[in-house]
């Protein structure tokens, strides 16, 4: 699998889950090419590193998330890709699951699994954001290659899990994260990728674990309110005005979701 698979974790100064996540990574039952990028590099972080043999590289280009995360993805020199996020954790069959499933298929742009929720150290399988999601993915599973399909589940919300996914590289080759948007940037990119011809994977299997805590760049950025105005843009790529608004009102009750 090293041959075909690498986990990018985005490390952001001395997250106190970073430990547990690369620890994840070196778990899974096959095994996958493992760095860590940062653009705030730390004793935390290469102690971390050296404690599992993983290597650093520090980002001293484009700052921001979106920056980091496409730093990441150019140090990836394999077929596919996930980009690991600090404080989350990975099933150990994650990798194995992944990439035997797309594989399978002729041209898949990304597979995304199922997940669950960690909040204040508790395993939450079944929070009413994740049934939405579950329910809306089911069409992609259905429709795989279909665009109309996964267009139409996008135009409601954002239903993949950013940390859950993984990229071909060689069917998005070149592709960039958008760095005009700081919340939306993961939604933004589906609806780019989804252009394209070629296959959306959704696996059911829960296979990763999203923390959700108050340090989290998610909570700060819902806290200074640039999530409504980025998801309000989202929805004005499927929908007028007024109805874009509308959704934008309503989706935004599931930031309560995040509130620890």
């Amino acid at each position: 699998m090293k041959e075909l698979h690498t986990f990018v974790v985005c490390a952001y100064k001395e997250s106190a889950y970073l430990d547990d996540c690369v620890r994840s990574l070196t778990e899974q039952t096959v095994k996958s090419n493992i760095v860590i990028a940062t653009s705030t590099p730390c004793d935390h972080i290469n102690q971390i590193a050296e404690k599992y043999g993983v290597e650093v590289f520090v980002n001293n280009g484009e700052a921001g998330i979106t920056g980091d995360w496409n730093f990441g993805m150019s140090l990836s020199k394999t077929p596919y890709v996930t980009i690991a996020h600090q404080d989350d954790i990975y099933e150990p069959d994650f990798t194995k699951t992944v990439v035997t499933n797309m594989q399978k298929r002729k041209k898949a742009l990304i597979s995304f699994t199922d997940y669950y929720e960690i909040k204040n150290g508790n395993r939450i399988d079944d929070s009413a954001v994740i049934k939405i999601k579950r329910l809306m993915n089911k069409v992609i599973k259905i429709f795989p290659s279909w665009k109309f399909a996964r267009r139409f589940v996008l135009a409601l919300g954002n239903s993949i899990c950013c940390p859950a996914v993984t990229y071909s590289s060689q069917a998005i080759k070149d592709f960039k994260f958008d760095s005009a948007f700081r919340f939306a940037c993961d939604w933004d990119a589906w609806e780019r990728i989804g252009r394209q011809k070629g296959s959306f994977v959704y696996l059911s299997a829960p296979l990763m674990g999203h923390r959700i805590h108050e340090d989290s760049e998610t909570s700060k950025i819902m806290a200074d309110g640039l999530r409504k105005k980025e998801e309000y843009t989202m929805f004005r790529r499927f929908w007028p005005k007024f109805i874009a608004k509308k959704l934008t009102k309503s989706y935004a009750k599931g930031a309560e979701n995040n509130n620890v």
